[in-house]
């Protein structure tokens, strides 16, 4: 495997208008274009074609992570506005313990216009169910936000449901409006904690996953929520000098079966599944080596691929079944910790097959990430195809299907 360290990420410019990006969704989910790349051969159909063009009997891999209304706005006492938005929590750490909090909870928090809040507690009032509650907000570190209310029944989810706003993507450079509540989740979200959509998915309707089941393909649910992160630009010259922003995955046993069952390979919906669904092989091969690592050992670090390459080579199918058996000595129906993979041009993909995914910005990670699945030119060659047929780009733009 070739290190990716030295990539310079100048090398994966391209121009992208800002009128090629989709500020809005099209009325239809499904009516969007799905770009076709199938072994160097590009083609173009509607998004509810997918169905057809997937094996029959194979296996779809969705990420079933929720958006949550994480920005939450305060006005001091002076005028000025300071926004909070939430990251990741902090205590209690668990996102589903985190969501049934009543009284207090703390998250790790961006702050913007934080020089105007130096000290002091942020108020706002808040109505729920008919009842007016008084939000109390305050900073317990750089990054560390304390929120408290005086309830023995209100949960902290309903508390951002009443006044948190949905963190739509900078790049649309607009407000969030009523219908991003509905049109920037997917339709088959569960797990609240993503502060960004898995976007891949938002072409999805009821209908076409009941032609996907008619047709024999087997789907499964994992969560990787997706945080802030994922908008961070690459500052720097080379990939090396980029930090990727771990992410908190969730995988529960029948997903890993249906893997083994399918010789450990799939087709993966969106980058945050591919992340997740790679990560899986790391996290196998590392229990193969030590049978009785932690839970906590098992976090995928963002170079370990580059490095664990250079050690004996191990198949798909072995490494999740060592996962499997680690699962099953340790009383465990779920495996649940953190990914911060890095997937760059030079990386060997093990599990996922073929992709579904959007059109991705200029020097991004994802769009590396995609690179290393295509290969080298031919991402040029895709996005060159999608820019001359007026295809949209970005969260709410269009999706390919991409088959290496």
């Amino acid at each position: 495997m070739k290190d990716p360290r030295d990539i310079k990420i100048a090398d994966f410019a391209y121009d992208l208008p800002d009128g090629r990006i989709a500020k809005y969704p099209l009325a239809e989910r499904d009516a969007s274009k799905l770009l076709v790349y199938d072994h160097g051969t590009i083609s173009h159909r509607q998004f509810r074609d997918l169905p057809a063009l997937l094996p029959k009997g194979s296996l779809l891999v969705m990420n079933n992570t929720r958006v949550i209304q994480a920005r939450l706005h305060f006005r001091k006492e002076t005028g000025a506005l300071i926004e909070v938005f939430c990251l990741e929590p902090a205590i209690p750490h668990d996102y589903a313990l985190m969501f049934q909090q009543t009284h207090s909870c703390t998250w790790h928090c961006l702050v913007g216009n934080s020089k105007k809040w130096k000290e002091g507690a942020l108020l706002r009032t808040v109505t729920i169910d008919g009842c007016e509650l008084i939000l109390r907000c305050e900073r317990m570190d750089a990054d560390l936000i304390r929120f408290s209310w005086d309830s023995d029944v209100v949960t902290w989810a309903q508390v951002l449901d009443a006044c948190g706003e949905l963190p739509i993507p900078p790049y649309l450079n607009r407000a969030t409006e009523e219908s991003d509540l509905n049109t920037y989740q997917t339709v088959y979200s569960k797990v609240k904690g993503s502060v960004a959509a898995p976007t891949a998915g938002l072409h999805f309707t009821p209908a076409v996953l009941a032609d996907i089941d008619s047709r024999g393909i087997e789907r499964k649910e994992l969560t990787l929520h997706v945080g802030a992160g994922t908008f961070k630009p690459v500052k720097s010259e080379r990939i090396e000098g980029h930090e990727m922003h771990a992410e908190w995955i969730y995988v529960p046993r029948h997903v890993i079966e249906a893997l083994i069952r399918h010789n450990g390979e799939c087709t993966a919906v969106g980058t945050t599944s591919v992340r997740t669904l790679e990560s899986l092989f790391y996290i196998g091969k590392k229990i193969i080596a030590h049978p009785d690592i932690t839970e906590e050992e098992l976090k995928v670090k963002q170079w370990e691929p580059y490095d664990e390459e250079k050690k004996e080579s191990v198949k798909s199918e072995e490494s999740l079944a060592a996962l499997l058996g680690w699962m099953d000595r340790n009383h465990m129906d779920a495996l649940h910790t953190s990914t911060q993979i890095i997937i760059a041009p030079g990386y060997q993909y093990h599990i996922v097959k073929r992709m579904i995914t959007n059109f991705h910005q200029p020097q991004s990670t994802l769009l590396l990430l995609v690179s290393a699945f295509v290969g080298d030119s031919h991402w040029r060659d895709i996005y060159r195809y999608a820019l001359d047929n007026d295809f949209r780009f970005l969260s709410y733009g269009d999706s390919s299907l991409l088959i290496p």
